[in-house]
């Protein structure tokens, strides 16, 4: 591909930006049915949301190439899709029960009771991880 056919095709540094983005999360959203397929409920959303991660981590600084209007652009695009995989996901693991196992037994142990048990501090724990985001 010449200079002349990238700038045709992507005409501003954002738009080149803007298109690799969209690739990375059609190309993340489209590994979800196949996961879901070959790994149980609990297995699939692990793999996939740790894809997510990595690549969010590694597109990182693409965003610095971004305008704020942009930045709502991609938002735009590709927030509505990346909820509705998370939700069939977690629609998967309602199905078969396993989400009810995963928050049923964080931290229990049979016979736990008082400062030993850790039952009510494994989803506080869970939900404070879930919080930092964007925190240092």
């Amino acid at each position: 591909m010449g200079a002349g056919t990238l700038y045709r095709d992507f005409p501003t540094r954002e738009s080149l930006v803007l298109a690799v983005y969209q690739d990375e999360v059609d190309r993340i959203l489209g590994t979800l049915p196949g996961l879901q397929a070959d790994h149980p409920p609990l297995e699939a959303p692990r793999r996939w949301t740790t894809d997510l991660v990595e690549a969010m981590r590694q597109k990182h600084g693409l965003g610095n190439a971004l305008s704020p209007g942009a930045h709502r652009s991609i938002a735009e695009q590709t927030c509505g899709p990346v909820v509705a995989a998370i939700t069939r996901i977690l629609d998967a693991g309602n199905e078969d029960g396993s989400i009810l196992q995963l928050t049923g037994c964080c931290g229990v142990r049979r016979g736990a009771s008082g400062p030993d048990d850790r039952s009510p501090r494994v989803p506080a724990l869970i939900l404070d991880g879930l919080r930092a985001q964007g925190r240092p």
